[in-house]
This record gives C-alpha cells, sequence and structure tokens, in this order.
C-alpha cells in the first residue's frame, strides 16, 4: 500500500493542478484501504467467533494431506518444478526474458506525445464528421489554431504588430495568418496563425516550440512588445513538453523513495535495486508496445484504433504511477514468501522455488482478472481510455509472465546469497521489521 502511495504522490513533483487532485485523491484512497485492512477488517472478522478458526483448522488439514500425498508421490507443484527448470538455466533464461523485454521496450525511444483531437474519434461519429468536412476545405490545421496575443508599448503598436504578423506569416509550416486586432486603448494586440498540419501531427508541436522559442523573440526585439503563444493547441504542445522534462524525475523520485522502503522492509541492497529494475522493464516494454500500436499502427484495428496516432500526452505518466504500484505489490508478495523460505532453511535455491510456488496461483490469477478487465478499457471510444487500457494489460501480463516466471527465478539464482547483501553500517541503521 506505501508503495502505491509513494507512486500516485509522484504526481505532485510534475507540479500541475490537474494532477495534484489526481495525486491526492488516489493516495488517499489507496491509505483508507490499507486502514481498513488493518482495523476495520480485523474487526468484522472478530465476529466470526471460532467459525474461522474451525474453517481454518479443516483446510489445514486438508493441506497437510496434500502435501504428505505429493511427498509420498515425489511429486512438487507445478510452480515449483518450473522454477527448478529455470534455476538449472538461469544465464539463458535471464538472457532470453531481457532480450524479449527490450525488444518490446525500443519503440518507446520514439514516442511522440500530444493530446488527440477531433480525428481519432471514430468513424461515422459527429466529431469525426465535423473535422474531416472542416479539413477537406481549409486543411487539416484549420482545427489547430495558433493564437498570437501581445502586449503593446505606448505609441508604435501598428509597425510593431506588421512586423509581428509578417514574421509569423514566413515561419515554415504557416499556412495563413489574420491580421492583427488591436485593443481599444491600443495596449494589446492579437492575431491568428493557421498550421499546414493537424493538432496531432508532430510537425505542429514543432512549429508552436519555433514560434515561441526563435521568432517571436526576433520580431519583437528591440520593440517593446512581449508577445505569446496561447489557445488551446498551444496549452496542449506546453503540458506535454513540461511532462517530456519533468517525467524523468518523476521516475527517479518514486524509484528511490520504493527501494528505500524495500530497504527497510528486507534488509537487503540487492533485493531493492533488482525490484525497481524489474519493474522498469515491464513498464518500459508496455510504453513500447502502446507506441508499436497507436503511433506505428501495428495491429492498430484490432483494438479500436481508428487511425495512427502519437500517445495521449498524460497517459504515460498515469501508465508509470499506476504500473510501479502493482508491480511492486507483486513483489513485495512474492519476496516476502521467499525471504520467509530462506531465514527458515539458509538455501536460497530451494527458497525461490518455494516463495515462487507459494504465490504463483495467486499472482496468476489476480494478474488474469487484471489483464481482462484492462482489455475491456479498448471497447470504449475514447482514445486515451484505450491506451491506458492497452498499457495496463499489456505490462501486467509481462509482469506476471516473464518478470516473475523467468527473470525473478534465473537472477535470485544467479545471484545466490548476494540476494540478502546488506553492508553491516546499513545493518545498524535500519529497523529491524517482522515479516
Amino acid at each position: 500500500g506505501t508503495t502505491v502511495v509513494i507512486g500516485m504522490l509522484g504526481l505532485l513533483v510534475l507540479r500541475q493542478s490537474l494532477l495534484n487532485g489526481v495525486a491526492v485523491a488516489a493516495a488517499a484512497t489507496v491509505a483508507m484501504t490499507v486502514l481498513c485492512s488493518l482495523t476495520l477488517l480485523p474487526a468484522m472478522l472478530g465476529f466470526t467467533g471460532t467459525r474461522l478458526a474451525k474453517q481454518s483448522r479443516l483446510r489445514l488439514r486438508g493441506a497437510g494431506r496434500d502435501r504428505r500425498r505429493n511427498i509420498r508421490s515425489s511429486s512438487r507443484p507445478a510452480a515449483e518444478r518450473w522454477a527448478a527448470f529455470i534455476q538449472r538455466r538461469p544465464v539463458i533464461a535471464v538472457v532470453v526474458s531481457t532480450a524479449a523485454i527490450l525488444a518490446l521496450a525500443a519503440p518507446a525511444l520514439g514516442m511522440k506525445l500530444s493530446m488527440p483531437d477531433e480525428s481519432a474519434q471514430a468513424r461515422g461519429t459527429m466529431g469525426y464528421a465535423s473535422y474531416a468536412t472542416m479539413a477537406r476545405g481549409f486543411g487539416a490545421g484549420f482545427d489547430a489554431p495558433l493564437i498570437i496575443a501581445a502586449k503593446l508599448p505606448a505609441g508604435g503598436a501598428s509597425t510593431g504588430t506588421a512586423r509581428l504578423a509578417s514574421a509569423v506569416r514566413a515561419t515554415p509550416g504557416v499556412v495563413s495568418v489574420t491580421p492583427a486586432v488591436v485593443s481599444r486603448d491600443g495596449r494589446a494586440a492579437m492575431l491568428i496563425a493557421y498550421p499546414a498540419t493537424g493538432e496531432q501531427d508532430p510537425a505542429t508541436n514543432a512549429l508552436v516550440n519555433r514560434i515561441s522559442g526563435t521568432v517571436l523573440p526576433r520580431a519583437t526585439r528591440g520593440t517593446g512588445i512581449r508577445a505569446y503563444v496561447t489557445g488551446p493547441n498551444a496549452g496542449n504542445v506546453t503540458f506535454a513538453n513540461v511532462i517530456g522534462q519533468r517525467l524523468p524525475l518523476l521516475v527517479g523520485v518514486v524509484v528511490l523513495l520504493s527501494m528505500l522502503l524495500l530497504l527497510v522492509v528486507f534488509r537487503s541492497v540487492t533485493v531493492a535495486i533488482k525490484a525497481a529494475i524489474m519493474n522498469l522493464l515491464s513498464i518500459s516494454a508496455s510504453f513500447g508496445v502502446l507506441v508499436l500500436v497507436t503511433q506505428d499502427g501495428w495491429l492498430h484495428q484490432l483494438f479500436g484504433f481508428p487511425e495512427k496516432m502519437p500517445v495521449t500526452t498524460w497517459v504515460p505518466v498515469f501508465l508509470f504511477v499506476i504500473l510501479f504500484g502493482l508491480s511492486m505489490d507483486y513483489e513485495v508478495f512474492l519476496l516476502s514468501r521467499i525471504r520467509e523460505a530462506y531465514d527458515a532453511s539458509g538455501d536460497n535455491s530451494a527458497s525461490v522455488a518455494r516463495g515462487l510456488a507459494s504465490t504463483a496461483r495467486v499472482i496468476s490469477a489476480a494478474a488474469a482478472i487484471m489483464v481482462v478487465v484492462f482489455l475491456s478499457f479498448v471497447l470504449g471510444a475514447n482514445v486515451s481510455v484505450k491506451q491506458v487500457g492497452l498499457g495496463l494489460a499489456v505490462a501486467v501480463l509481462i509482469d506476471a509472465t516473464l518478470v516473475r516466471l523467468v527473470l525473478v527465478p534465473a537472477v535470485m539464482e544467479l545471484l545466490g546469497k548476494a540476494n540478502w547483501w546488506l553492508p553491516a553500517p546499513l545493518a545498524r541503521i535500519l529497523p529491524k521489521t517482522s515479516r
């Protein structure tokens, strides 16, 4: 629960008011759920009296009979046999699984961020019909106007605004510019530039950055005019720029805090680093598949995307914080069982196999449910929600299969006792937690 709260509160790093509200609301919901699990749930179970204890004893007797039957038949659970199989070939397992995950993640390097426009709506809807009509009549960029707002000095407004309009009009990628409209007091002016490309086109984003970063400063130099690019389209580009700049900071903060938490819980530097790397691998793979489907058009019609489109600006941020929390849930659940078995036996290989065997069914069932639920998002009409559902489903599937069933047992087999390495200075500082 704490790792999920850390992930959601990581959105505060982006310093966006809308995301701040989402972060606080989601973190508060998770915190209250944990609090209820630790207080209300035990109290409610107290009303069952001895009935729950009787059911537990019956289940333990049944489990004991199954265990004795397995021992007599020299058989082990399938998950434990699978872990043993992976542990016999750990190098091959690590190389193959890591290569597969990195291959899926590679397309994420070319991710383009943008907010969806009317062209992304389903064919046959009024929204797409209106966009197509305007695009045919006036060009794709008519739906993505750029408003140039200028603060004028006293006097010389006509010369300055004419120079400003001329500079914007001469910018490659601008189709037309409306005449400047000056306010009654002569202190403000506004003109509208229409790009040649649509709102979702990466060329439009580049044009907005060029106008705001180069064209306007040059055109207003020495005139006393202060000009800005504004409007919905420019606002979306600015938001995409902010996300692109601060996303690495978000990742760093969330990963670092989660590693510190795991370090305290498991008293192992290796476990904390390994968990962070594996979670990042599964998240990166989901980003790569998302780019393949939405941006590159691979199987896009199967998932209901009408055309190729950039990834919605806010989707990677939400995918990261949600997926990091979900992946860490699996990691903590699995590692807790492995650590318990290791503390009891001191055998690393056997502990990994037993820990995987005791959690495989629950993790697999939970993952299957979530994959189905997340894929149901693809059935909706909103392309951004489709992207969220696809990214979540892919990440959970990869995390529960390649990562938990292959990478974890293989890496822990290779590391051996180094899995539980903790420097003596840290051992004295860190609190001793019970598992």
